[in-house]
């Protein structure tokens, strides 16, 4: 396959489906509406976690989550959309954002993927 014809494949890719969540402070998160079979058995065996330490699985749910579905995180005007600065902006966020993430996720998955367990 030539190089042209790679590049015609990557522009007809099917996009995901998004939607927007924002927070009272005007903030807003871009999740996206798809999850590969993949992607949702990692998910499945994550949220299982150890019995041992329910707490530790559930967050790494969360986190796995937000790993998975955002796309973008405009904070204050300033939108994020690396998934590298994501997960570190994520890891760097309060306790009420944190919070509001992880309804805001619970939230998406309710309506997008009411068959996933929430954390």
């Amino acid at each position: 396959m030539g190089r042209r014809s790679r590049q015609r494949d990557r522009a007809e890719r099917l996009v995901a489906p998004t939607t927007d969540y924002a927070d009272p402070d005007g903030n807003v998160l871009t999740l996206r509406g798809a999850l590969t079979p993949a992607t949702r058995r990692q998910y499945a065996e994550v949220v299982g976690g150890s019995p041992l330490s329910q707490e530790d699985a559930w967050q790494r749910a969360v986190e796995f989550l937000f790993e998975r579905l955002a796309v973008r995180w405009t904070i204050h005007d300033v939108p994020i959309e690396k998934q590298k600065e994501l997960l570190a902006r994520y890891r760097f966020a309060s306790q009420d954002e944190r919070r509001w993430i992880r309804d805001t996720l619970r939230e998406h998955l309710a309506e997008w993927f009411p068959d996933m367990r929430a954390p």
